[in-house]
């Protein structure tokens, strides 16, 4: 990389304080606002009238538009300024007005947005939520805090997600969702109040899942989740062993199985009434 691609361009109406550390090749536009315990790393581009605050890292490559806010201190009102921190990965993209707060002391301490990223306008990410990498968020999308978002999930446009829920990898949630319980890895919720209603077949198809394999994985599913209601009757835990038994040699079914095993705050997203119907697209 030569010198000239490497210089760094801040423009005269911004301030960065003393402290700030600044990478190579990093252009900061007009009226921008960089707090004295960021970094902000190589290649970033903050477009115009952006603000970052706090203990924030901003990795590189990243873009931020205009009037988006980093690392600021969180809607907690247990927050006493307590230096913790906000992360965001290598190459994401950040919209206009979207606010993602630092994390809590009672909290992990650190809110955190993966490599890949696409953060559409108006969005909020509260403190300590957690997003993986190539995550899609549309627009006017709010999280309450302490939210877990699996890699390649895609959260659609008005989706409200409840605080300490989990987006389990490559997991669908509608527009105009509000989301109070866990989503599967690689499920679809629908709905004013998120009802399961499959799985994300686009996703899967458009990642090179075979055929055989999404036999497997709809055959699997509908064990877990039949339509039938008498067989609705059987205990979700032998529903559960017995797709273990059957399909669990298959690597998404046994990530499906853990994720709803571990610990969460919140449970499980019910399943829509008529049963698991599939969804055919994933709105981006």
């Amino acid at each position: 990389m030569d010198s000239v691609s490497r210089a760094v361009e801040i423009h005269p109406s911004s301030i960065v304080a003393d402290g700030a550390v600044i990478g190579h090749g990093v252009r900061i536009g007009p009226w921008c606002s960089i707090g004295p315990d960021v970094v902000i790393e190589d290649g970033v581009h903050l477009i115009a009238n952006v603000i970052v605050d706090g203990h924030t890292r901003i990795g590189p490559e990243v873009l931020c538009y205009p009037f988006t806010t980093i690392g600021m201190a969180p809607q907690d009102l247990k927050y006493r300024g307590e230096a913790t921190r906000c992360i965001i990965g290598a190459r994401t993209v950040i919209r206009e007005h979207v606010t993602i707060h630092r994390g809590t002391a009672t909290g992990t301490g650190v809110t955190r947005v993966g490599d890949d990223c696409l953060i559409m306008a108006n969005s909020h990410v509260a403190h300590d939520c957690s997003l993986g990498n190539s995550v899609i968020i549309v627009n006017n999308v709010v999280m309450g805090g302490h939210v877990t978002i699996g890699d390649h999930a895609r959260i659609m446009g008005a989706a409200a997600l409840h605080q300490f829920v989990r987006i389990g990898h490559a997991a669908l949630v509608g527009g105009v969702c509000g989301v109070e319980a866990d989503v599967i890895p690689y499920g679809s919720v629908l709905g004013n109040r998120a009802r399961l209603v499959g799985l994300h077949w686009i996703w899967l198809k458009r990642n090179g899942v075979q055929a055989e394999e999404m036999h497997r994985l709809r055959r699997a599913f509908r064990a877990l989740y039949p339509r039938a209601m008498e067989e609705e009757s059987t205990a979700f835990s032998q529903r559960m062993a017995s797709v273990r038994t059957e399909y669990g040699d298959e690597p998404k079914v046994a990530e499906i199985l853990t994720f709803i095993e571990a610990p969460s705050h919140r449970g499980l997203v019910r399943v829509a009434g008529g049963g698991a119907a599939s969804i055919e697209s994933d709105g981006v």
